[in-house]
């Protein structure tokens, strides 16, 4: 073993033990963090605004600051881009992550001096509680691969704009740079095409020890990689690749593709980052769920999931505190940082999965469902409809989404999955019986909808080969941290698939 896997265990024992103290007082550890950003945020505009100065209580602060989403506070953020200071967080933020939002175009959320380091930080923990649990460390010698944006940065106003992943790329550890790939030249490259292929030409002959990116996205590299090396799995390429780390999409439809181009089993750690914040990471092999950050300068507000567009008292539906949540509601995840983001809807929603320590899974977005009819279908019912018909089967799936179809030529309404397969079903029909069983036995909304023959039972319509590469690129949104939304509540997607 090297000094540094050695190194390595000794740091993570380090780690687990401080995740151990916040985490065993969760409510106290909130609390302080509440604490602490109305304090640093009192003096600001938004702080005068909403009077942070009288805010002594968490209720104090859900009766003066409404939720929010970008286009709510966008009128503080356009400031801010002018380089006025004091406006949403003390002084300038030092970045703006440029994303693109389902709703309002380009979004551009504040990174500051005191939020920027958590992201670094999460992403390192995250392997590091790997380590703690399963004694595996001998990766650190081996080169590890981020499929990320372009590092290049413009700057505006003394702030610097870039994407996410292209700003933590210049926070990378000094003793990971030797062992960090792509070349700095080559992750400059913004056409996401040439930049897969000039990965693959770097990498195709190194010690790959870790890859790290959205699935849709690694599988492409993947795919580019075999075409490279005659059809070899990539467990034969990189004979020492034994761990994945993904973040942005369930992992669980893309599992069985990654299985049969890999080779074999490896293990992979999930991660939840956003602009807005880095709020989870998994934290065990043997648990279900990630581990929320709670002592990360975010304090967490959850809104249940059927509750959020009502307003019973003119107040805005109820806001719950991390004391108050339960196991298996699916919440929308509200958020106030050390950012400047206050009462901010990121548009996903969770659930639980355990309440000591809390741990969550993304089950989809808030504005991302299908409810056509009243089912309210969410992406975590489609992806386990999907997990549960392929399982034990020789099926395997590149990409889909679901659309609903209102208007058919014929027959009754409904719902339509648009599925790219590396492999088909023997049998399309039972295939199409097995996911509209699951999604019946999950929701009994949409259960009664084809009870009482509302809609008929799901259609398949096959997608060709790269067709959703081909449609992300028609969108301008190939590669990067762009995904296909699991589901949708129109046709926008589907009828440009078709």
């Amino acid at each position: 073993m090297s000094i540094k896997s050695i190194a390595a265990k000794i740091f993570a024992r380090k780690i687990y033990n401080q995740t151990q103290a916040w985490s065993n007082k969760p409510v106290a550890t909130q609390f302080e963090v509440f604490k602490s950003l109305i304090q640093n945020a009192k003096e600001t505009e938004f702080g005068k605004d909403h009077n942070f100065a009288s805010i002594k209580t968490i209720e104090d602060f859900q009766k003066n600051v409404p939720i929010r989403d970008y286009e709510d506070l966008k009128s503080y953020v356009e400031k801010v881009k002018l380089g006025e200071a004091n406006i949403l967080w003390k002084g300038k933020p030092i970045y703006f992550a440029k994303t693109s939002g389902t709703t309002s175009g380009a979004k551009y959320i504040p990174l500051t001096k005191e939020s920027m380091p958590f992201h670094v930080e999460a992403a390192r923990n995250a392997i590091l509680h790997y380590i703690n649990e399963t004694g595996k460390a001998d990766f650190v010698n081996g080169k590890m691969i981020f499929l990320q944006g372009s590092p290049i940065l413009t700057e505006k106003h003394g702030i610097k704009f870039g994407r996410l992943s292209g700003i933590v790329a210049h926070f990378v550890p000094k003793y990971l740079q030797k062992n960090r790939m792509p070349s700095w030249e080559t992750n400059c490259i913004d056409d996401w095409e040439t930049k897969v292929n000039a990965i693959v030409d770097e990498t195709i002959k190194e010690d790959m020890s870790v890859i790290s990116g959205i699935p849709s996205w690694v599988q492409m590299y993947f795919e580019r990689l075999q075409e490279k090396s005659g059809g070899k799995k990539i467990s034969e390429i990189f004979k020492n690749f034994n761990l994945f780390i993904y973040g942005g999409v369930n992992y669980e439809p893309y599992r069985s593709k990654f299985e049969q181009m890999i080779g074999k089993k490896v293990d992979s750690i999930e991660l939840f980052p956003a602009s807005e914040g880095f709020f989870a990471y998994q934290d065990s092999q043997k648990e279900k769920g990630m581990l929320l950050l709670l002592n990360s300068g975010i304090f967490y507000e959850f809104i249940k999931a059927d509750e959020f567009f009502t307003d019973p008292d003119g107040s805005g539906p109820k806001r719950y505190t991390i004391g108050e949540v339960e196991l298996g509601v699916n919440y929308a995840l509200i958020v106030s940082t050390n950012a400047g983001l206050w009462g901010y809807n990121i548009g996903d929603t969770v659930q639980f999965t355990s309440l000591a320590p809390y741990r969550v899974i993304v089950s989809g977005r808030i504005k991302h469902y299908i409810s056509a009819f009243g089912e309210h279908v969410i992406a975590n019912e489609v992806e386990n409809a999907m997990k549960e018909a392929t399982a034990g089967t020789n099926i395997v799936i590149n990409e889909f989404t679901v659309a609903p179809q209102i208007t058919p030529s014929s027959g009754l309404p409904y719902h339509e999955w648009l599925i790219e397969f590396e492999k088909e079903p023997e049998n399309m029909q039972v295939f199409a019986e097995a996911i509209d069983d699951s999604m019946r036995k999950q929701n009994i909304y949409y259960d009664d909808l084809i009870t009482g023959n509302v809609l008929q039972k799901v259609i398949i319509t096959k997608v060709s080969k790269n067709g959703f590469q081909e449609y992300m690129k028609s969108q301008g949104k190939l590669g990067g941290q762009n995904k296909i939304p699991r589901l949708s509540n129109d046709r926008k997607i589907a009828d440009n698939l078709k």
